[in-house]
């Protein structure tokens, strides 16, 4: 496969789950207010989700005051944003159409529908008066393009690169949601077991999709819990640790290894921060220090990806990082 192609793979998918993401994390603090108190003092409800994508500081440049309607339209239309829902949507698009003979023709419709959709919405000065059925319009449509992928799309080895895309980026979002909101939701005694604090954790499960999957495997919302849950659970898809198992076995189906053996080094770095996840224990991450750990495996992510340029991806890719 031409690296220009396994980049496009990569890139297209690694966009695409970005843009839900940022979807469902809107979408998701929008039900959140509805059952807070605007007088609560648990701080500025919108700040995470500037923390959450590390856009501080492009953010406080545009923008005075940190609100929903700023927040939302930083978040979703600004294409000067790179981590904007547009702007990834468009870099999608934009990969996607490169390798039109590579991916199926429902791919390409999905993708191209999706984007058309959201730049149309941009243009309305309504679209986000009631942004709650637009945010889920974006996931559900985003869903569906996953569903096409796998339906659609031989799993060869461009398949494995968008899985590689899709799982790295997931790995690493549910790692920033949990670090910023695990630490402004740290319990205090006043509020601790009261309604607001069940409110919080729930969303916090919510932005990752785990409410519902959580709840089965565990009575209480605990912050402990939480944390073990996104973190080491091998059955829940968006854990850091499924996602990165995923991400291995893609990759080892891409360099066809056998045995167990590391052929580049790519493997090799995903290998390692795997394995550090399959022998941690929630015990050790905690008296670590969550907010430790979690730095230390984005950084490790981060050399997975520069491991992946380095070995798969020719320099001059289209990407908005």
């Amino acid at each position: 496969m031409l690296c220009r192609v396994a980049s496009s793979l990569y890139w297209m998918s690694c966009y695409l789950e970005r843009a839900e993401n940022i979807a469902r994390f809107i979408d998701v603090n929008l039900s959140t207010l509805l059952d807070l108190s605007l007088e609560s003092d648990l701080g500025n409800p919108w700040e995470p989700l500037i923390q959450i994508t590390g856009d501080n500081k492009s953010f406080h440049e545009k923008y005075e005051k940190v609100n929903g309607e700023n927040v939302m339209k930083f978040h979703t239309f600004d294409m000067e944003n790179p981590n904007s829902i547009l702007s990834c949507l468009s870099a999608a698009r934009e990969n996607a159409r490169t390798i039109r003979e590579t991916i199926p023709s429902e791919m390409w419709e999905q993708i191209n529908k999706l984007y058309l959709m959201v730049k149309n919405a941009s243009l309305s000065q309504s679209t986000l008066h009631d942004p709650g059925p637009f945010f889920k319009s974006i996931k559900m449509d985003c869903h569906l393009f996953s569903g096409i992928t796998d339906a659609t799309m031989a799993h060869t080895e461009a398949w494995d690169f968008v899985q590689l895309g899709q799982l790295i980026e997931r790995a690493d979002k549910t790692s920033r949601i949990l670090d910023v909101k695990y630490f402004l939701l740290l319990p205090r005694v006043d509020y601790v077991g009261s309604t607001l604090d069940k409110i919080q954790w729930a969303a916090l499960l919510k932005s990752a999709s785990a409410l519902e999957a959580y709840r089965k495997e565990y009575r209480q919302i605990t912050p402990r819990n939480v944390a073990e849950f996104l973190i080491l659970d091998y059955e829940f898809p968006r854990s850091m640790i499924f996602c990165l198992t995923q991400a291995y076995r893609s990759l080892f189906s891409i360099t066809r290894s056998s045995g167990g053996e590391i052929h580049n080094l790519p493997e090799r770095r995903l290998g390692k921060l795997r394995a550090q996840l399959d022998y941690t224990t929630i015990k050790e991450i905690i008296q670590l220090g969550l907010h430790e750990y979690l730095d230390g495996f984005q950084s490790e992510l981060n050399t997975v990806i520069d491991a992946l340029h380095e070995t798969y991806f020719e320099p001059n890719v289209l990407e908005l990082k």
